[in-house]
C-alpha cells in the first residue's frame, strides 16, 4: 500500500470488477483508455493480480483518506511488446482538477524509482489527452517515440531514475 497525504493507493483485485466497470462507463473518462464489460474487467483485473505476482507492481485504486472512497486508479504496468515499465493514472470526472492524479503518479514513481530500484518508467498517453500530458509533464517526463498502443497512435514519455524527482 502507498499514501500520500490525500490518498492511498492499493492493490487492485477481482473485488474491484463492478467499480472498475463504472469507473470506466463514464463517456470521459473512457476516451482515452476505453471502456469494459464486466467479463472484460475481470479479465484485466485477472492480469493485473497476476502481473502483482510475477513482477510484484501493478495497477492500484486510489483511495480518499479521509473517506475510503474510489476515485481512480493509478500505477506501474509492464509492457512485455515495449520491454517497458508504464506509469498510469485514470480518474472519476468528478475527481477531475484536484491534483489527485499528479499525486498518486508522483507516489508510484517514487515506489518505482526508490523500492523497486526501476531505471526508466514510461507513460504513454493517446494523442489528445491534454491533461494526461500536463501531468506527465509536470513529474519531470519527455517525449522518447511515437507508438501505436492498443491499435490507436501515442506519444510516448520517458522519465529515468535520475531525472526525478523534476529539478
Amino acid at each position: 500500500m502507498i499514501t500520500t497525504e490525500r490518498l492511498r493507493l492499493r492493490p487492485l483485485t477481482d473485488a474491484d470488477t463492478a467499480w472498475w466497470v463504472n469507473l470506466h462507463a463514464d463517456e470521459e473518462v473512457s476516451r482515452f483508455v476505453g471502456s469494459y464489460t464486466p467479463e472484460q474487467a475481470a479479465a484485466r483485473l485477472a492480469a493485473i493480480q497476476r502481473q502483482w505476482e510475477q513482477r510484484g507492481h501493478g495497477l492500484c485504486a486510489v483511495e480518499l483518506r479521509g473517506t475510503g472512497e474510489a476515485i481512480g486508479r493509478c500505477g506501474l504496468n509492464w509492457w512485455e511488446e515495449f520491454g517497458e515499465t508504464e506509469v498510469g493514472w485514470t480518474l472519476a470526472r468528478a475527481h477531475w482538477g484536484h491534483g489527485y492524479a499528479t499525486e498518486a503518479a508522483r507516489a508510484v514513481l517514487e515506489w518505482g524509482f526508490g523500492t523497486l530500484r526501476l531505471q526508466q518508467i514510461t507513460a504513454m498517453i493517446h494523442h489528445g489527452n491534454t491533461a494526461s500530458t500536463t501531468v506527465a509533464r509536470r513529474l519531470g517526463f519527455t517525449r522518447l517515440r511515437e507508438d501505436t498502443v492498443l491499435g490507436r497512435p501515442c506519444t510516448v514519455y520517458a522519465l529515468a531514475r535520475d531525472g526525478f524527482p523534476p529539478r
